[in-house]
Protein backbone atom coordinates (compact mmCIF):
# COMPACT_ATOMS: atom_id res chain seq x y z
CA UNK A 1 0.00 0.00 0.00
CA UNK A 2 1.37 3.39 -0.98
CA UNK A 3 0.96 5.98 1.73
CA UNK A 4 0.70 9.59 0.56
CA UNK A 5 0.96 12.73 2.62
CA UNK A 6 -0.10 16.24 1.70
CA UNK A 7 2.80 18.69 1.82
CA UNK A 8 2.23 22.43 2.04
CA UNK A 9 4.74 24.96 3.31
CA UNK A 10 3.08 27.00 6.04
CA UNK A 11 0.23 24.47 6.06
CA UNK A 12 -2.35 23.97 8.74
CA UNK A 13 -2.72 20.29 9.68
CA UNK A 14 -5.03 18.18 11.83
CA UNK A 15 -3.40 15.11 13.40
CA UNK A 16 -4.49 12.01 15.28
CA UNK A 17 -1.64 10.18 17.02
CA UNK A 18 -2.39 6.92 18.85
CA UNK A 19 -0.51 4.94 21.48
CA UNK A 20 0.66 1.44 20.61
CA UNK A 21 -2.26 -0.98 20.80
CA UNK A 22 -4.23 1.88 22.39
CA UNK A 23 -2.57 1.43 25.78
CA UNK A 24 -3.96 4.19 28.07
CA UNK A 25 -0.53 5.50 29.07
CA UNK A 26 -1.75 9.09 28.86
CA UNK A 27 -3.85 8.58 32.02
CA UNK A 28 -0.64 8.76 34.05
CA UNK A 29 -0.14 12.41 35.13
CA UNK A 30 3.65 12.26 34.68
CA UNK A 31 3.14 11.14 31.09
CA UNK A 32 0.85 14.08 30.32
CA UNK A 33 3.50 16.38 31.80
CA UNK A 34 6.20 14.61 29.78
CA UNK A 35 4.16 14.97 26.59
CA UNK A 36 3.72 18.71 27.23
CA UNK A 37 7.45 18.99 27.83
CA UNK A 38 8.13 17.13 24.56
CA UNK A 39 5.93 19.56 22.64
CA UNK A 40 7.57 22.58 24.31
CA UNK A 41 11.08 21.26 23.70
CA UNK A 42 10.52 20.49 20.02
CA UNK A 43 8.62 23.75 19.38
CA UNK A 44 11.70 25.66 20.58
CA UNK A 45 13.90 23.78 18.09
CA UNK A 46 11.39 23.54 15.21
CA UNK A 47 8.67 26.15 15.72
CA UNK A 48 4.98 25.60 15.00
CA UNK A 49 1.76 26.89 16.51
CA UNK A 50 -0.82 24.65 18.16
CA UNK A 51 -4.31 25.97 17.44
CA UNK A 52 -6.08 23.18 19.32
CA UNK A 53 -5.15 20.00 21.17
CA UNK A 54 -6.70 17.30 23.31
CA UNK A 55 -4.81 14.55 25.13
CA UNK A 56 -6.96 11.49 25.76
CA UNK A 57 -5.96 8.24 27.53
CA UNK A 58 -4.74 6.53 24.34
CA UNK A 59 -4.55 9.19 21.64
CA UNK A 60 -4.02 12.85 20.81
CA UNK A 61 -5.80 15.15 18.37
CA UNK A 62 -4.30 18.49 17.44
CA UNK A 63 -4.13 21.20 14.82
CA UNK A 64 -0.76 22.71 13.96
CA UNK A 65 0.13 25.74 11.90
CA UNK A 66 3.59 25.36 10.38
CA UNK A 67 5.92 28.27 9.62
CA UNK A 68 5.52 29.91 6.22
CA UNK A 69 8.60 28.24 4.69
CA UNK A 70 8.25 24.81 6.29
CA UNK A 71 6.26 21.62 5.60
CA UNK A 72 8.24 19.17 7.75
CA UNK A 73 5.70 17.87 10.25
CA UNK A 74 7.01 14.26 10.13
CA UNK A 75 10.33 15.24 11.71
CA UNK A 76 8.52 17.15 14.44
CA UNK A 77 6.33 14.14 15.24
CA UNK A 78 9.33 11.79 15.23
CA UNK A 79 11.17 14.06 17.68
CA UNK A 80 8.13 14.54 19.95
CA UNK A 81 7.52 10.79 20.10
CA UNK A 82 11.19 10.08 20.77
CA UNK A 83 11.48 12.73 23.51
CA UNK A 84 8.34 11.43 25.22
CA UNK A 85 9.29 7.76 24.86
CA UNK A 86 12.63 8.08 26.64
CA UNK A 87 11.00 8.64 30.03
CA UNK A 88 7.48 7.31 29.55
CA UNK A 89 5.94 5.84 32.72
CA UNK A 90 3.71 2.77 32.71
CA UNK A 91 5.52 1.09 29.86
CA UNK A 92 6.27 -2.44 30.92
CA UNK A 93 8.72 -3.23 28.15
CA UNK A 94 6.33 -5.67 26.51
CA UNK A 95 7.73 -7.51 23.57
CA UNK A 96 7.72 -5.50 20.41
CA UNK A 97 8.00 -6.62 16.83
CA UNK A 98 11.31 -7.67 15.32
CA UNK A 99 11.21 -4.54 13.21
CA UNK A 100 10.93 -2.34 16.31
CA UNK A 101 13.62 -4.34 18.09
CA UNK A 102 16.02 -3.97 15.15
CA UNK A 103 15.59 -0.18 15.39
CA UNK A 104 15.80 -0.19 19.21
CA UNK A 105 12.28 1.26 19.26
CA UNK A 106 9.91 1.02 22.20
CA UNK A 107 6.34 0.04 21.41
CA UNK A 108 4.81 3.20 22.89
CA UNK A 109 3.28 4.86 19.82
CA UNK A 110 1.70 3.53 16.69
CA UNK A 111 4.22 4.20 13.97
CA UNK A 112 1.81 5.96 11.69
CA UNK A 113 -0.58 8.77 12.41
CA UNK A 114 -3.49 10.40 10.67
CA UNK A 115 -2.85 13.78 9.12
CA UNK A 116 -5.22 16.03 7.22
CA UNK A 117 -4.31 19.26 5.46
CA UNK A 118 -6.90 21.77 6.62
CA UNK A 119 -8.43 23.36 3.52
CA UNK A 120 -10.31 26.42 4.75
CA UNK A 121 -11.92 28.17 7.72
CA UNK A 122 -14.92 25.79 7.80
CA UNK A 123 -12.63 22.76 7.73
CA UNK A 124 -10.54 24.30 10.54
CA UNK A 125 -13.64 24.98 12.67
CA UNK A 126 -14.99 21.47 12.13
CA UNK A 127 -11.69 19.94 13.28
CA UNK A 128 -11.36 22.33 16.23
CA UNK A 129 -14.87 21.33 17.32
CA UNK A 130 -13.96 17.66 16.88
CA UNK A 131 -10.88 18.10 19.09
CA UNK A 132 -12.74 19.85 21.89
CA UNK A 133 -15.79 17.61 21.86
CA UNK A 134 -13.78 14.37 21.82
CA UNK A 135 -13.59 13.84 25.63
CA UNK A 136 -17.40 14.10 25.76
CA UNK A 137 -17.76 11.75 22.77
CA UNK A 138 -15.64 9.15 24.59
CA UNK A 139 -17.69 9.49 27.79
CA UNK A 140 -14.79 10.86 29.83
CA UNK A 141 -16.69 14.01 30.87
CA UNK A 142 -20.14 15.44 30.26
CA UNK A 143 -18.88 18.84 29.11
CA UNK A 144 -15.86 19.97 27.09
CA UNK A 145 -15.02 22.49 29.82
CA UNK A 146 -14.45 19.67 32.33
CA UNK A 147 -11.63 17.91 30.45
CA UNK A 148 -8.30 19.11 31.89
CA UNK A 149 -6.03 18.07 29.00
CA UNK A 150 -7.20 20.25 26.14
CA UNK A 151 -6.90 23.71 24.71
CA UNK A 152 -10.61 24.35 25.28
CA UNK A 153 -10.12 26.80 28.17
CA UNK A 154 -7.56 28.76 26.16
CA UNK A 155 -10.02 28.92 23.27
CA UNK A 156 -12.76 30.18 25.60
CA UNK A 157 -10.38 32.91 26.83
CA UNK A 158 -9.76 33.92 23.19
CA UNK A 159 -13.50 34.14 22.59
CA UNK A 160 -13.58 31.23 20.13
CA UNK A 161 -16.03 29.22 22.30
CA UNK A 162 -18.52 29.94 25.05
CA UNK A 163 -17.90 28.22 28.39
CA UNK A 164 -20.94 25.95 27.90
CA UNK A 165 -20.04 24.93 24.34
CA UNK A 166 -19.72 21.17 24.00
CA UNK A 167 -22.40 20.23 26.50
CA UNK A 168 -24.19 18.73 23.46
CA UNK A 169 -22.67 17.35 20.26
CA UNK A 170 -22.15 20.16 17.75
CA UNK A 171 -23.98 19.58 14.47
CA UNK A 172 -20.89 20.48 12.48
CA UNK A 173 -19.08 17.29 13.59
CA UNK A 174 -21.89 14.72 13.58
CA UNK A 175 -20.62 11.64 11.79
CA UNK A 176 -16.94 12.64 11.78
CA UNK A 177 -14.71 9.78 12.89
CA UNK A 178 -11.02 10.62 12.94
CA UNK A 179 -9.86 8.11 15.54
Amino acid sequence: MEYRRAWQKGGCYFFTVVTHERHPILTIPENVDRLRAAFDHIRRKRPFEIDGIVILPDHIHCIWQLPEDDDDFPTRWRLIKHYFSRLCKGFDGAASSQSRQSKDEKAIWQRRYWEHLVRDEDDWQRHMDYIHYNPVKHGLVDSSAKWPHSSFRRCVERGWYSQDWGDMEPKIIKGMNLE
